[in-house]
């Protein structure tokens, strides 16, 4: 890749991927950057732009799916909103252990909701100004976050706040995708992933969802972690 393209990915503010106007920008600027993309781009049909409330009900719903199947963790963050109305951090960090228990959330989770809600009580965590930062410092302070993990932090950031550079590096759809769309003797690792990724900042964002939707079209089957609206 040239200097001169990759220069014209980088931008001063990072893009959102908003709708279908976005996501058809930052495809266009990928495979400007990046030809090898365009094969990928025909196999892999829609890509959608899935979005969840950029808020702490949208945070929570990502911790609450970790390790679950979509519909148990459906089912427990039904509950959830149920049983906290208005559901918000203050409401959270006021339950007893034992209320969150009976919910069907385990030990870590609870120790991770309870820590997101105290950080947002006290300051220390800004969801609203994460978008307006470059990828790598939102990251940063949501895995600052006891129980945030480089996962949940991408996620959130790609699918709740719309970050176009946000890359799930760890992501196991997301490996494979690579693995078969670029002919890798093995699926990638996170670090490899992350220098995979490096020349299409700042779309990255856009990259994993057309990896995923090449995945889709791969393996027959969703590797996506937020349904499509």
């Amino acid at each position: 890749m040239t200097l001169a393209k990759l220069a014209g990915l980088r931008m001063t503010k990072p893009p959102l991927i908003r709708n279908d106007r976005d996501i058809a920008r930052g495809l266009a600027a990928l495979l400007r950057a990046d030809p090898r993309l365009a094969d990928v781009r025909a196999a892999a049909g829609e890509v959608a732009v899935r979005r969840r409330p950029a808020d702490f009900s949208g945070l929570i719903a990502i911790v609450t799916a970790q390790q679950l199947s979509t519909a148990s963790a459906a089912a427990i963050f039904g509950r959830m909103q149920e049983a906290f109305d208005p559901f918000t951090p203050e409401a959270v960090l006021r339950a007893r252990a034992a209320r969150l228990q009976r919910i069907g959330l385990s030990q870590p989770k609870i120790r991770t909701v309870k820590a997101i809600a105290k950080a947002m009580t006290s300051g220390a965590l800004d969801l609203d100004a994460l978008a307006g930062l470059p990828a790598d410092e939102a990251h940063k302070a949501l895995v600052a976050v006891h129980g945030i993990g480089p996962w949940t932090a991408d996620i959130y950031l790609l699918f709740c706040l719309g970050h176009a550079d946000a890359w799930p590096a760890g992501d196991l759809a997301l490996q494979e995708a690579s693995r078969l769309a670029f002919a890798l003797p093995a699926r990638p690792s996170a670090k490899e992933m992350i220098l995979l990724a490096e020349a299409w900042r700042p779309w990255r964002g856009v990259a994993a969802k057309l990896l995923w939707a090449y995945y889709r079209a791969a393996k027959g089957r969703e590797g996506a972690p937020v349904k499509a609206s």
